[in-house]
């Protein structure tokens, strides 16, 4: 297979694409948690993304060829949405979403299920650690979450050496 195909294109997405970027979020999410209840219809899923993420976040989707296979929502020291078609998992394709919004933020933290151990698992690979736990009560599902938090290291600087002489 021609390695261009295998490498995703990272681009903004306008508000064409949230229709795509919502599906994204449900297919992946159902896929990994098929547990969850379906709180809302595709169509209040999209609205989200058009009326709230894309008017208060950066955007990004990942495209192979001419589909859309992922996309995260971030700012504000926040990552809101970060998802990964299933059958596209696995490729790099969620650590490259994820190190654009680490690229532009010192401090994230962000929201997964605790029964989410993929997602779970992946985030401690790129740095995250478990902040808080909740039994569930302040999200819509009702499914325990885990708060998780990533903060950029300060760069070492190099100690001036003593010149020999």
């Amino acid at each position: 297979m021609d390695d261009a195909l295998m490498e995703p294109e990272i681009m903004a997405l306008t508000a064409d694409h949230m229709q795509a970027a919502a599906a994204i979020r449900r297919a992946s999410l159902w896929q990994r948690l098929p547990w969850l209840p379906d709180v809302h219809t595709p169509e209040e899923e999209e609205q989200y993304w058009r009326m709230h993420l894309l008017l208060n976040c950066s955007i990004l989707g990942a495209a192979m060829g001419n589909w859309l296979v992922g996309v995260i929502a971030y700012g504000d020291n926040w990552i809101e949405q970060l998802y990964v078609l299933p059958g596209f998992q696995g490729m790099g394709i969620g650590s490259s979403l994820l190190g654009r919004a680490k690229e532009e933020m010192n401090e994230i933290r962000l929201w997964t299920f605790k029964r989410n151990a993929g997602a779970r698992a992946f985030y401690e690979r790129h740095g995250f650690t478990a902040e808080k736990e909740t039994d569930g009560a302040d999200n819509e599902e009702r499914e325990p979450d885990v708060l998780y938090h990533w903060r950029r290291l300060p760069e070492l600087t190099p100690r001036p050496q003593p010149s020999g002489g």
